[in-house]
């Protein structure tokens, strides 16, 4: 790149060709006023407060959209800008409404920052401010005050260009102008709360903070994200002893300066009234409360009973992938200890995979993602399942990157698709082994054995042509392919895809500590066959049966016939079928360690005390495993558990991807597609179902991603079963069935039924993938 040398305020900067005025003041911290530009939105230039002196220019140019030119003397503090900068503040505050004591903005807000310094204190101007109308826009984003917007456009830019989708927009003239929905629309993206942070103002609010806390009454704390696998950095703010409110924590090669609403509003669930505060335990079919040493003295003996009467293997631990290094750690040790097998963490996985030397990451780091120009996701459910790295592949893509899926669903994915194998699960194999084929012989080499006959469709030859076609690219598989019985052959035929591609390989993990399940060695024996071959005594960590894995009729089954379930989690939940509940600390209230996709470990500490008799899980393993006379529970601190993990030195964010492989030894198997039979279903786990924490998140729950779910059906299906959008229909799978609502979605393969997983209306079903059947109710 061509640099150029300015001078500003009389130092010497060298940018690039084409920045801008603001760019080369940013890199030497002179500070210009600004309330429009942002570093990761186009430039508007419309709010004019960054005007500066330029000399030789006739009048005030704004910083953010005047290109450094050689030798450019600019002025940010001179009289002449000052004087420009000051004009336009109080433009900007004549309709401004006086509201700052009520203002939720109040602290922290960029119009007041600024007013103190550029604002005078009289104004000229007598007429009637203009008043803006309040707009509903959902659940999470309040706009009861429209009038103090300034028209920054910040929100709109984020929606267009980060989002994804336009949801706001800028309608009128003059003083008509507005910022608005569209008619009678919420706001639905998963990235909305995004927003409320980019306004300068205090016209975008959350709705769930709303007049709860001033900003200077708030102790902020750093803490990471335990929603989904990319690790996002949190700043975690506490008032009194009870999170408040969530915000990002700028981390430019994890999350940038966002994070999901996921991440935002999920605190909400932290203060659900279905917290668990004490120990209990079931005395004749009814709950106890009960002291800590009691409860933890009553399941070590159990433990002792029944390893005693059936044998260590009768003893088995299920976690979910949200749990901590340390929690996960300890539990494998405890249950080893005891000299079962029986644990593992993948609760919603068909089967693991069989070679057990794959231990699933991302492949690259987060920013080479970031920079793919190809890539080919296979089973996700991009969008709802990873919203940042969604954003990521966003940006990429409008740097002429090209995508192409392999999916049961056409969602919208908000960025250009450049290919689509929109196939049912069940022939997904037989399109790889097109994309195979294809790949074979776009480059002249032999198919792998029994590839011979395979025939590739025009599709497959898109994909084949375009991942051989550009650098960097990539091949990555998405939570559904894990989730799907034909896991491994999937992989392997997709590893063969990205060798004889030289593409990278990787997983989009699905949860906060997927990657570091495998680390803390939390997966001996899958959970599939836990389940299926039913054991005595289970020790569940988090986990809720009936949401949180592949099969909820194999799991409550298995889980019903048991002597002994003991539920370790933040929640009161599971208490048919359990006998002890113990309540462990969610992430806002315990030390640990989760490693994202990329295989960086990012420890975190607890932002406010547990609530009630809450202690955190590493504490209750320890102690467990003093209980039943194990060796190596010594631990002091969560520090040590993680120091044994991963090496004495680790830094504070390790990486780990030396100890992580996403290649297997297995050969690719071909098929081809059959006819399609029978019908079978295709399971999304809904963004706000993901985990205990996020389910009890009113806000959350109240947006439309949270709506119940629907049975979404293909018009062929529907019109042969001579069902109508909102229908009620009886959906069944093994000896369960749920009554829904139909859907009709474009797209969707003629056999396969969409209904989602991880919520109670649909946990009396089966299997996320397989054989279903609906009927007219």
């Amino acid at each position: 790149m061509a640099m150029v040398e300015i001078e500003i305020d009389g130092k010497k900067v060298e940018v690039e060709a084409g920045s801008m005025v603001m760019d080369a003041a940013n890199k030497i911290g002179t500070y210009i006023p600004h309330f429009c530009y942002h570093k990761k939105l186009s430039i508007a230039a419309n709010c004019r407060m960054c005007l500066v002196e330029v000399e030789k220019a006739p009048k005030p140019l704004p910083a953010c959209a005047t290109p450094v030119t050689p030798g450019m003397i600019v002025r940010s503090h001179s009289e002449k800008a000052v004087q420009a900068q000051k004009g336009v503040m109080e433009f900007l505050l004549i309709n401004h409404p006086l509201d700052c004591p009520i203002c939720d903005q109040g602290g922290e807000c960029q119009l007041q920052d600024l007013a103190v310094g550029y604002g005078e204190s009289t104004s000229r101007y007598a007429e009637e401010k203009r008043v803006v109308v309040p707009k509903d826009v959902g659940p999470l984003i309040s706009m009861q005050e429209m009038s103090r917007c300034i028209h920054c456009t910040r929100c709109v830019r984020f929606g267009q260009e980060v989002a994804g989708v336009m949801e706001f927009g800028m309608l009128g003239r003059g003083e008509h102008a507005e910022i608005t929905s569209f008619v009678g629309k919420t706001v639905d993206s998963e990235l909305s709360g995004n927003m409320i942070d980019l306004c300068p103002v205090g016209a975008l609010t959350s709705k769930p903070f709303r007049y709860s806390a001033r900003t200077w009454e708030l102790s902020r704390r750093k803490s990471v994200s335990p929603h989904d696998g990319l690790g996002a950095n949190l700043v975690v703010q506490v008032k009194a002893g009870k999170v408040m409110r969530v915000l990002p924590l700028e981390n430019d090669d994890v999350n940038e300066c966002w994070i999901s609403d996921k991440d935002r509003f999920s605190y909400e669930g932290l203060n659900s009234e279905e917290r668990l505060t004490s120990p209990m335990i079931k005395q004749d079919g009814k709950w106890q409360e009960t002291d800590w040493q009691t409860a933890l003295e009553y399941v070590a003996h159990g433990l002792r009973n029944i390893k005693h009467e059936h044998g260590a293997e009768a003893i088995a631990a299920l976690a979910t992938p949200d749990s901590t290094l340390e929690e996960l750690s300890l539990l494998g040790k405890l249950v080893r200890g005891m000299g079962s097998n029986n644990v593992d963490f993948r609760l919603r996985q068909a089967d693991a995979l069989p070679d057990a030397s794959i231990t699933p990451w991302l492949g690259m780091s987060i920013n080479e993602f970031a920079g793919l120009k190809r890539a080919f996701v296979i089973g996700s459910f991009l969008r709802k399942d990873h919203p940042l790295l969604a954003a990521r592949l966003r940006q990429a893509v409008k740097q002429g990157a090209n995508v192409s899926i392999l999916h049961a669903t056409d969602d919208d994915l908000l960025m250009p698709v450049a290919n689509k194998m929109i196939k049912a699960p069940s022939d997904w194999l037989a399109a790889l082994s097109e994309v195979v084929a294809a790949v074979a012989q776009a480059k002249g080499m032999t198919a792998p054995a029994g590839f011979e006959n395979i025939q590739a469709s025009a599709e497959a030859k898109q994909i084949a042509a375009s991942l051989l076609s550009g650098e960097p690219k990539a091949v990555l598989l998405g939570n559904a392919v894990l989730q799907h019985p034909q896991a491994a052959q999937l992989h392997a035929a997709a590893q063969w895809i990205a060798q004889n591609t030289e593409a990278k390989f990787g997983f989009l993990t699905e949860a906060a500590n997927s990657v570091g399940g495998y680390v803390a060695g939390a997966n001996s024996v899958s959970a599939a066959q836990i389940f299926a071959q039913p054991r005595k005594a289970f020790l569940l960590l988090n986990a809720e049966p009936e949401l949180d894995t592949f099969n909820p009729q194999v799991a409550r089954r298995a889980l019903e016939q048991a002597e002994m379930v003991v539920v370790m989690s933040p929640f009161k939940h599971s208490a048919d079928f359990a006998d002890v509940l113990l309540p462990i600390a969610p992430f806002s209230e315990t030390s640990g360690t989760f490693v994202n996709c990329e295989g960086r470990a990012q420890s975190f500490n607890g932002t406010v005390k547990p609530l009630g008799d809450t202690r955190p899980a590493w504490k209750v393993l320890r102690v467990l495993g003093n209980l039943t006379g194990l060796q190596g529970f010594e631990y002091e601190t969560s520090e040590a558990i993680r120091n044994e993990i991963l090496g004495v030195n680790a830094p504070a964010d390790a990486n780990l991807t030396a100890h992580l492989n996403n290649f297997g030894k297995t050969a690719p198997q071909a098929a081809t597609a059959a006819t399609a039979s029978s019908l079978e279903r295709a399971a999304d786990v809904s963004i706000y179902a993901t985990d205990a924490i996020v389910r009890r998140a009113p806000a959350l729950q109240e947006t439309s991603d949270a709506a119940v779910p629907q049975a979404w059906l293909s018009s062929e299906l529907a019109a042969k079963l001579g069902v109508g959008a909102g229908d009620q229909v009886k959906v069944t799978q093994g000896e369960g069935s749920a009554m829904l609502i139909a859907a009709i979605a474009s797209g969707l393969p003629a056999n396969v039924v969409r209904v989602a997983a991880g919520r109670q209306e649909t946990a009396s079903l089966g299997a996320m993938f397989g054989s279903i059947s609906v009927e007219k109710a």
